[in-house]
């Protein structure tokens, strides 16, 4: 489809439309694998490698920095050269990243570890950027579902991800190589084969697309329910009570997470265990995807930031007083708390797309995302720490406290279209 055709009839852009959500979502299926296969076993190989707990959120904290530059990255090169330039090169970073860990646990490098997982980070950070390219052609009163529709094709490829972990660790295991650094193979993969998609398939480029369409017919935002989707200024409050919406969530859920399959293991449960409740969490994270965008194109942005603090601190409660022995108890924890991130995920990012022109978005997308990112990796590393000093009950329910100053916050800073 070329420049001319989709700018001939709206029948035509919305087959474009179509067309990019359906090739992103099959990228998102195998990237879904390799974000969720690292996550699994991040902090149990740094554990091992390092040979203390205390630093076991050291590998969260550090592919979330690393997701942290190539938010910024990934948002520059898009807004120069389009998302597919963008999410490609993101991919095969990531792809890098997972092949290194592999190497680094090969050769049993601390070294080579800690700068691969840096590395591995653009996975999470190009997995999460693709949810913009989604709603890029999508109009302000669609927007919520076409980030949903993104985030919902990640769940396949999440949720198998770490119900493999036992035997892509029995494969490296064969090859002499020790077993939790199997998944980061799979990771490797996957990631290449997410990118690969991007680059054969997703033509015509959404973002330029979207501003070609935006060229050639300004968008009235009395139209758009005063939701600024062409050449305009940013809507400053709608950027940062998304902001502020999706750095909370993201802190939480890091923090929460990363430190349960540490707390698992100390209570005697095996990797199959961990794996089962990693993938119900991150089912929680992308499954209510459908639904979360339905509400938040439907009732507003604001209702469902706040539902999303609630869901967290219910989370926190469950996970605090799950018994030591219980995977059914820390599985709904864990649900719940993958919930409450999508939760804010979804409103926030449409949040900030409401209110940013398309001329400029992805730039400051990549901004946005950046301070999501660098939020994980200091929940990443304070989990650790905090659950050496106390306990994971005091993780959990003081995450949970910490997720409800979303509510106040975006309440002083609320966008007028929410």
């Amino acid at each position: 489809m070329t420049a001319i055709d989709y700018l001939d009839s709206p029948a035509a852009r919305e087959a474009l439309r179509r067309r990019t959500l359906r090739v992103v979502m099959a990228s998102q299926v195998f990237s879904g694998a390799g974000l969720a296969a690292g996550v699994t076993v991040g902090t149990l190989l740094a554990a091992d490698m390092l040979g203390t707990s205390s630093l076991s959120g050291l590998p969260v904290a550090l592919f979330t920095a690393g997701s942290a530059g190539t938010a910024l990255l990934i948002g520059r090169l898009s807004q120069r050269l389009g998302r597919r330039a963008g999410l490609t090169a993101g991919y095969a970073a990531g792809a890098l990243g997972g092949a290194g860990v592999v190497l680094a646990a090969a050769v049993d490098s601390v070294v080579l570890l800690l700068l691969f997982l840096l590395v591995y980070g653009a996975g999470t950070a190009t997995n999460l950027q693709a949810r913009y390219a989604g709603a890029d052609l999508a109009g302000p009163r669609r927007r919520g579902r076409a980030v949903s529709s993104v985030l919902v094709a990640t769940t396949l490829g999440a949720v198998t991800g770490p119900n493999l972990v036992a035997a892509t660790g029995d494969v490296a295991r064969d090859l002499g190589i020790p077993a939790l650094a199997g998944p980061f193979g799979l990771a490797a993969v996957a990631y290449g084969l997410a990118g690969t998609i991007l680059f054969t398939l997703l033509r015509p480029d959404p973002l330029q697309a979207s501003r070609r369409i935006a060229a050639a017919e300004p968008s009235d935002p009395a139209a758009t329910g005063r939701q600024r989707t062409g050449v305009g200024k940013p809507s400053t409050g709608g950027v940062l009570a998304g902001t502020t919406t999706m750095v909370l969530t993201q802190l939480v859920m890091v923090a929460v997470m990363a430190m349960t399959p540490i707390h698992m293991r100390t209570h005697g449960h095996d990797l199959h265990a961990t794996g089962l409740v990693i993938a119900i969490h991150i089912g929680g994270m992308y499954l209510p995807s459908p639904l979360t965008g339905l509400l938040v194109d439907r009732f507003g942005r604001i209702p469902v930031a706040a539902a999303s603090g609630l869901t967290l601190l219910v989370a926190g409660v469950v996970a605090a007083s799950a018994p030591t022995d219980s995977v059914t108890a820390l599985a709904l924890a864990l649900a719940l708390l993958g919930l409450g991130w999508n939760l804010g995920l979804v409103s926030g990012t449409a949040m900030v797309t409401d209110a940013l022109p398309v001329q400029t978005r992805a730039r400051t997308q990549g901004v946005v995302d950046l301070c999501v990112a660098l939020a994980g990796a200091g929940g990443g590393i304070a989990s650790g720490m905090i659950l050496s000093a106390t306990s994971y009950a005091t993780l959990a329910l003081g995450g949970g406290i910490l997720a409800l100053a979303v509510i106040p916050l975006i309440a002083r800073r609320r966008p007028v279209d929410a």
